[in-house]
């Protein structure tokens, strides 16, 4: 097993040092070795609007803005914690579960754009994927929210790469529910603040945790099909527009809070950590917690 730190500030330098005819070209060689992050795409994938799509830095435009953030990234050794962090949170998932598929990682991290309105606003100027085995991606912009929970964050990623790697749960698009999501955001944020304490909370999750409405209106979302409903039961009403989905009547983020609920529930009623809970299926989660919490 093998962890791969992209060297995304020096890529990222280059693409702003290049003339704007070759930015893009420049930015396609920095993201060519994640391209398998986008294999269940149908069709051909263009790096680049997959860049833009994600919320990546813009290509044209707010060039100081985007220096000063890398320069703050850098000053940050964000490279070398993110590293630290997945090369610990390994050591710890691996004692609880020995014998687990650990694939070859390869971590991409990205500067994001200020002008994004729902990446700044809602998000939070954070996004993350680690649902594609073998790759973990994070967009952000250089909050001090941000940079305090960097760790935090990849550990996040990093416990959905494991959790459906060949061996533990698989995400089947055909059948897979809402309640698959939600539990598997809850367990990563179990395991990043199993890490890292309070920190790992996903922080738009936050304010609805308490929520008893949010709760109940999620709860009756859990056996949802067809993951273009997903947006609106995990990410709220605001996610689900942008996204091209159909509002539930949920604020943002709600299903992260959900999701904590639920697993917090079930790992104090069967005495288990968040990391020896990594293939524990959603419904024994579900089926555990709602007899807790009702």
């Amino acid at each position: 097993m093998t962890i791969t730190v992209l060297d995304t500030a020096r890529g990222i330098a280059a693409v702003l040092d290049a003339g704007p005819s070759q930015r893009a070209g420049v930015l396609r060689e920095v993201l060519a070795p994640v391209e398998g992050m986008f294999r269940y795409f149908p069709g051909e994938i263009d790096l680049v609007a997959m860049h833009v799509m994600g919320s990546g830095f813009p290509l044209d435009g707010r060039t100081a803005e985007v220096r000063d953030a890398l320069s703050r990234l850098v000053e940050a050794d964000a490279w070398g914690r993110t590293e630290r962090a997945l090369r610990e949170a390994l050591e710890v998932q691996t004692a609880a579960t020995p014998g687990i598929t650990v694939p070859d990682i390869t971590f991409l991290l990205m500067l994001g754009d200020p002008g994004a309105e729902y990446f700044m606003g809602p998000s939070r100027g954070f996004s993350g994927n680690g649902s594609a085995t073998g790759y973990i991606s994070i967009t952000l912009w250089p909050t001090d929210e941000n940079l305090d929970r960097l760790e935090a964050a990849a550990v996040h990623e990093l416990q959905h790469n494991l959790r459906y790697a060949p061996g533990g749960v698989v995400w089947n698009p055909a059948s897979v529910v809402v309640g698959e999501q939600i539990v598997s955001e809850g367990l990563a944020d179990a395991f990043a603040r199993q890490m890292y304490g309070e920190l790992g909370y996903t922080p738009f999750g936050v304010p609805h945790l308490e929520d008893d409405a949010v709760f109940d209106k999620v709860v009756t979302g859990l056996d949802v099909g067809g993951m273009q409903n997903f947006a609106a039961w995990v990410h709220g009403d605001e996610a689900a527009l942008l996204f091209g989905g159909t509002p539930v009547g949920l604020p943002t983020a709600a299903g992260y809070a959900v999701g904590n609920r639920l697993v917090d529930a079930y790992l104090a009623e069967t005495g288990t950590t968040a990391a020896e809970a990594l293939h524990v299926s959603s419904a024994e989660v579900i089926d555990v917690a709602l007899r807790v919490l009702r």
